[in-house]
């Protein structure tokens, strides 16, 4: 089976191998001329990245880049970005790295010429109606890592940087016209940054197949996605090189990231604050919460579960599945508590507080509450 194809849902996707050589291509298709490339600073010299600069050289689109970007994006790194964005005269962005210059760059196209602060725009409600639709400029999405799915996404998190509280900012037309996913730009990744990236898209497909609402083709999306993640991040993780298992776990990062539109849970609820407090790896984050999270939601998952786990490989239903997670954690050098990554228990109260305020509360199959989650946050710190 060749691992090659045209994709267009949820949008339009150049899958495969070798396909960023396309991104003069992609450009014209979304109506971009003069583009910007947003990415990280992690990124910004790497040769992944000089060569997709190269790529637009070549065919004319110049080699504007912005990479001053955080970990965890915030507004400070937005309003530069625009600032770059409206000094270079560009027409549209390139959004290339993992999550957080996918993110920021989505942001950087959405907010050049809007008129109102970027918080008027969370995903509250229908607050995206205040954004002037006919201004947000086209994007172009290149994923470097297989983890957040932001590529296939209609929302940025942006941290307030005076808060310390991820925002998600949402619109319909922040979802990138034109999508590369191309495996061979994920061959470079240590094996740290694979394992917590690949186990935050199998968080996106847990929690999404965890949601009480009604979505059954994300069901089935993100059913399968857990699949290919199970079967392909050991390899990954092992051999960086495996192209097979990188493309695999890229197809399942945006699976994941389309699955969770049938919602997310008490995960994202905790690792969100976690991070804007703590600045942790956000899929690292995710991972060492998902023991105690699965155990919290049992009574209203197991069933589920138990259907699906014959089809994961995982014998034992639902508490075979619990037992995996936590050997799956262990296999890729997960920590088990957030204390090993320097998260305090001193701010438990107001982390709860933060976590009730996260718009992921509302897919958890169980109702979330300050005291339960007190008692999520104590059980994983």
């Amino acid at each position: 089976m060749s691992l090659t194809g045209n994709w267009s849902y949820p949008t339009t996707i150049k899958f495969g191998a070798g396909r960023i050589a396309e991104l003069p291509d992609a450009c014209i298709l979304a109506g971009i001329k003069n583009p910007l490339l947003v990415t990280d600073k992690g990124l910004a010299t790497l040769p992944v990245t000089q060569a997709a600069l190269d790529i637009m050289d070549a065919a004319g689109l110049g080699r504007a880049m912005f990479s001053e970007v955080d970990p965890n994006p915030n507004e400070i790194n937005l309003a530069a970005g625009v600032a770059a964005y409206t000094a270079g005269g560009h027409d549209g962005v390139i959004a290339f790295g993992g999550g957080s210059g996918l993110d920021l760059g989505k942001m950087v196209a959405f907010m050049a010429k809007q008129s109102r602060p970027v918080w008027d725009y969370e995903d509250v409600g229908d607050w995206w109606t205040r954004a002037d639709a006919d201004a947000i400029a086209p994007i172009v999405a290149v994923p470097t890592t297989a983890g957040t799915g932001s590529e296939v996404g209609r929302a940025s998190v942006i941290t307030n940087s005076e808060t310390h509280v991820k925002k998600i900012i949402f619109h319909p037309k922040v979802l990138p016209t034109v999508v590369i996913c191309d495996p061979e730009l994920t061959l470079s990744m240590p094996k740290a940054i694979t394992a917590g990236t690949g186990l935050d898209a199998f968080a996106h497909c847990v929690e999404a197949f965890s949601s009480p609402h009604y979505h059954p083709m994300s069901q089935g999306i993100a059913l399968e996605g857990m699949r290919l993640v199970i079967e392909n991040l050991p390899r990954a993780y092992l051999d960086g090189t495996d192209i097979e298992a990188r493309a695999n776990m890229m197809s399942a990062a945006a699976m994941g990231a389309t699955a969770f539109q049938k919602g997310l849970g008490a995960i994202h609820a905790m690792s969100h604050p976690i991070g804007a407090v703590y600045n942790t790896h956000h899929g690292t984050t995710n991972a060492v919460c998902m023991p105690a999270v699965l155990e919290f939601n049992a009574p209203m998952i197991k069933d589920r579960f138990d259907q699906a786990a014959s089809y994961l490989g995982i014998t034992n239903g639902f508490t075979g599945f619990y037992d995996f997670v936590q050997r799956f954690n262990d296999s890729l050098a997960i920590p088990q508590r957030l204390s090993q990554m320097s998260v305090k228990d001193d701010r438990i109260d107001e982390l709860s507080a933060m976590a009730l305020e996260d718009p992921s509360c509302g897919g958890n199959p169980v109702e979330l509450t300050r005291e339960n989650l007190a008692g999520l946050f104590t059980a994983v710190i």
